[in-house]
């Protein structure tokens, strides 16, 4: 059974999505971008500010669902440039502990509203 789940301490979907779809034992979160959830602006034109946000945005969707960063099992991690990889990478293993999940990092040409990165994943309930 499907259910959104949604909270306002992540920002508003920006299309025709969910924050988070809920399918029991799996949560599928829709990417994040560093937009401030109250402005619906984003937080600094520097990766390392703009990765801090998302994850507190992917944070605050796993709290909305009862979970934590603990429960991420996959992620798919999206930058504007792989240059700034390692900041991305360092700032994003803070977040989390072993075991880490599985992910994927990759270059795209373009990300919504010119955000330097974008992150989306896939929590399990335990």
């Amino acid at each position: 059974m499907f259910k959104a789940i949604s909270t306002d301490q992540a920002p508003a979907a920006i299309g025709p999505y969910s924050q988070a779809a809920d399918l029991g034992n799996l949560l599928f979160i829709s990417g994040q971008i560093p937009l401030d959830p109250k402005t619906m602006e984003f937080v600094s034109d520097d990766v390392s500010n703009q990765t801090h946000q998302v994850m507190r945005n992917l944070g605050a969707i796993l709290e909305e669902a009862g979970l934590s960063y603990r429960n991420i099992a996959k992620a798919n991690i999206y930058l504007a440039s792989m240059d700034d990889f390692s900041v991305v990478n360092d700032i994003y293993a803070s977040y989390l502990s072993e075991p880490y999940p599985a992910r994927a990092a990759v270059e795209v040409s373009k990300l919504p509203k010119g955000a330097l990165v974008e992150i989306e994943a896939i929590a399990v309930k335990e």
